[in-house]
């Protein structure tokens, strides 16, 4: 595994920021690191890269224990955080050129000129970082994290402050980068997650709430809805018939059918049809937005 936590806790004073949560992220994998405000996400991405110390737990970044071994670790990590540190008064390639030097980077200025290229700062290049709007900011923040090619990225907000043509070139950028690498991010667009994440951890008051796929987190058996369409007519009485079926709703060609039971509704529907005979035409389950999900899972 690319990254590893077990049993992580962070205290300050006596609040636990992060109480003993564990996960892992594979190589190649984009997971969103998703939580509200005060849940633990920053902590927890500042004790993934080496910035502060856990109070208790097990960290590992490709194999390497993050609290012995901080610096061999970030020189594997690229990080980009929330508020975004640069220095103003540099222009754009002068501050990329000191970052690769602190990383030794061979070829640095075709290492720069790729950056530049690959993130969209090619306009802006020759400005000073200061006369930059936010969205062109990030951009520098998330070339540097980037520019000494890290085998694992980690992302705080990172198309905070970008205009829309902007998101859609970073979160390519961002599922070009993770067929590669292992990239782990925090962000409150939802439509971010779904567009590049492979996978979603929720947390929420130091503790995870949610691990799954975005897709089997919207679908939530234990209250699905089903969208069916039948040939022919079929009365209330006869879907009554489904087992599991708590609610039913006549809607346009079709029917909405509710099971708060913990069950696939879709299979029993199917089994019915081929019980009696009845050919089905439509059959869907009605998921849940990701933020509906999100909103649930965190509420008090």
């Amino acid at each position: 595994m690319s990254i590893e936590v077990k049993h992580l806790v962070k205290y300050y004073g006596e609040q636990a920021a992060v109480n003993d949560i564990s996960f892992s992220i594979a190589k190649g994998e984009i997971v969103g690191f998703l939580g509200p405000n005060g849940a633990g996400k920053s902590t927890t991405m500042k004790i993934l890269t080496g910035f502060i110390p856990a109070t208790s737990g097990d960290v590992t970044v490709c194999g390497l224990p993050v609290d012995v071994d901080s610096l061999n670790t970030r020189q594997l990590i690229g990080y980009l955080p929330e508020h975004n540190p640069l220095y103003l008064d540099m222009y754009v390639r002068e501050y990329l050129e000191f970052v690769g030097k602190i990383y030794k980077i061979k070829n640095l200025k075709d290492r720069v000129n790729e950056m530049i290229k690959a993130v969209g700062l090619d306009v802006e290049q020759n400005k000073k970082i200061g006369a930059l709007s936010k969205g062109y900011r990030q951009r520098v923040g998330l070339a540097a994290a980037i520019i000494h090619d890290p085998q694992v990225l980690i992302l705080d907000e990172p198309t905070s402050g970008l205009d829309p043509n902007q998101l859609v070139e970073i979160r390519e950028l961002i599922k070009t980068i993770g067929r590669s690498k292992t990239v782990m991010l925090s962000t409150h667009i939802m439509q971010e997650v779904e567009a590049i994440c492979d996978r979603v951890v929720i947390i929420n008051k130091g503790q995870i709430v949610a691990d799954d796929t975005a897709s089997h987190l919207q679908v939530d058996l234990s209250h699905q809805t089903v969208y069916a369409e039948f040939e022919g007519e079929l009365s209330k009485k006869q879907l009554q018939g489904i087992p599991h079926v708590k609610k039913l709703e006549k809607v346009k060609e079709g029917w909405l059918l509710e099971t708060t039971d913990d069950v696939d509704l879709r299979k029993e529907i199917a089994q019915f049809a081929q019980q009696k005979g009845i050919l089905v035409l439509t059959l869907k389950t009605e998921a849940k937005t990701l933020e509906e999900v999100f909103k649930e899972l965190t509420k008090s």
